[in-house]
């Protein structure tokens, strides 16, 4: 019986040191998960994101067990620590999240350039253009089809090596990234929407053009609804090429999310 009782107090202790480690985890877990595309989406529940949160915890907590400190000794050590995994959370999610807002950044532009911007404006939870609901509709499904829920796993292991647990990033470096991650963002939602613009303006020079020719001709209303139907059939064709470059940016960020930030 003793050794019965000693055995099951092993095992109390063993559980109750990976609860501890799971628990500090968790903290990096959990705010990763608060900003992170397709399950930190304002129509997912707060319980399936906590669910999936916990999931994910279960399976990253062994892989990186021996890279988790002990349990802080006092409340300030533990409040840092908190802090510590909180921020690495969110930046690492706030990069992800930036990726999908390149979508709905194109979306606007392209929607604007060709007069589509009030359309369907209210479809979604977030007021944004049409184009930007497909746009980004169609980014999320992609990244799921593709093994998004692995991708996160293997990044949230790498980024034990990144940021060692419970140590704060660089300040600078930290806003280095972000200032070149917004660049980017920017400069690709532009290249995104680019066929829509430069078609826009070609379209208009040459409405232009026919009015000064033939001011007789109300231009209005000829060349609006045919922006509108150019608009229409550029994005039936376009969708899926910008879908495809905007998934291979995607891939590098989620490989190697902080490749300008160090520790």
């Amino acid at each position: 019986m003793p050794d019965v009782l000693n055995a099951l107090a092993q095992v109390l202790e063993q559980a109750q040191a990976w609860f501890i480690a799971a628990g500090l985890v968790f903290a990096r877990i959990g705010a990763f998960f608060a900003l992170l595309p397709v399950f930190g989406e304002r129509v997912v529940p707060a319980r399936v994101r906590l669910v999936a949160a916990l999931a994910m915890t279960s399976i990253v907590a062994p892989a990186v067990s021996a890279w988790v400190p002990a349990v802080p000794d006092t409340p300030i050590r533990a409040a840092l620590f908190l802090g510590a995994e909180t921020l690495v959370g969110l930046t690492l999610a706030a990069g992800l999240r930036l990726m999908v807002m390149i979508l709905q950044m194109a979306g606007t532009k392209a929607a604007q350039a060709t007069s589509l911007s009030q359309a369907f404006g209210g479809a979604g939870i977030d007021p944004q253009p049409a184009f930007s609901q497909v746009l980004v509709m169609a980014g999320l499904a992609m990244i799921v089809v593709m093994g998004f829920p692995e991708r996160l796993a293997a990044l949230l292991v790498l980024s034990y090596d990144i940021f060692p647990s419970g140590s704060w990033p660089n300040p600078a470096a930290l806003a280095e990234w972000g200032t070149a991650r917004v660049a980017h963002a920017f400069a690709l939602a532009f290249v995104l929407a680019s066929p829509f613009v430069i078609g826009s303006a070609l379209y208009n020079l040459a409405l232009g053009a026919i009015n000064r020719a033939m001011p007789q001709l109300m231009v209005a209303f000829i060349g609006a609804p045919a922006l509108t139907l150019g608009g229409l059939v550029l994005m039936l064709i376009a969708a899926p090429l910008m879908i495809g470059v905007w998934y291979s940016a995607f891939t590098e960020v989620i490989t190697d999310p902080t490749a300008l930030v160090q520790p």
